[in-house]
């Protein structure tokens, strides 16, 4: 089978990048430092009209922190997933959980109810499952398409025995794509052990801001300190890579 490669893109800007390298699918998230946010309206229509070769799916998150959604936080969710299948988007990302650690069935049937007819990935929420064997048959039992995990690890290189448990249980009935951490330098060892087929990454390189004036007394981040004249971009050379080295 094929062995394909998702790209975390942070914008449409990169999603575009990630398009030319040769990317099999895009999801495309904003609020990476949160672990992924919705993105606006207008990055997810822009990166629509540009993606043309490579597929496109967008992150249902209204916030970061946990799984465990309010009522209205719900239909902020709902809602976005409308928006999504209107702007004609592949496909949607999104996880919910109860407050004990399960998949949350009746939230995510509302969820698979609005996505009908579009990709359903079940993202990183799976990670922080009390019982992952237990959630995967849920997660199958809904209709979702995949699992993106690191195997309940830090990494995914570091949850290879869990993910490789989690694709002969999953017996093809749906995809366990590998995520975070995945690197053109470890993408073989975590597929060969694994059997995965599909591998997510960020795949992205630091680029110089192109500001010449620059106020070091203030930062936008409030008490968070980061590197405001630095932006994370997909590299399509690491994107090359992963390739390369998935397929060699």
């Amino acid at each position: 089978m094929e062995r394909r490669i998702e790209v975390c893109a942070n914008s449409a800007l990169s999603a575009y990048v990630a398009q030319r390298a040769g990317a099999y699918r895009v999801e495309l998230c904003a609020g990476i430092p949160e672990g992924g946010t919705t993105p606006s309206m207008g990055e997810i229509a822009i990166a629509r009209e540009l993606l043309t070769t490579t597929l496109l799916n967008v992150i249902i998150r209204p916030r970061g922190g946990d799984f465990l959604y309010l009522e209205l936080e719900q239909e902020i969710m709902l809602r976005d997933i409308e928006m999504c299948k209107t702007a004609g988007v592949d496909g949607v990302v999104f996880g919910c959980l109860t407050a004990d650690g399960d998949v949350d069935k009746v939230a995510m049937k509302r969820m698979m109810e609005a996505a009908k007819g579009m990709d359903v990935t079940f993202h990183r929420a799976f990670d922080m499952c009390r019982d992952p064997r237990k959630a995967l048959e849920d997660i199958i039992s809904l209709g979702c398409n995949r699992i993106l995990t690191s195997g309940q690890a830090p990494t995914a290189e570091q949850g290879i025995d869990l993910i490789a448990e989690l694709v002969k249980q999953a017996d093809g009935r749906i995809i366990i794509m590998p995520g975070c951490g995945v690197r053109p330098n470890n993408i073989r060892k975590i597929a060969d052990a694994t059997g995965a087929t599909e591998f997510h990454s960020s795949a992205r390189s630091s680029m110089e801001s192109g500001m010449v004036y620059r106020n070091p007394a203030v930062s936008m981040g409030g008490t968070v300190v980061v590197d405001e004249y630095r932006q994370d971009v997909t590299d399509p050379h690491i994107v090359l890579d992963l390739y390369e080295a998935l397929n060699d």
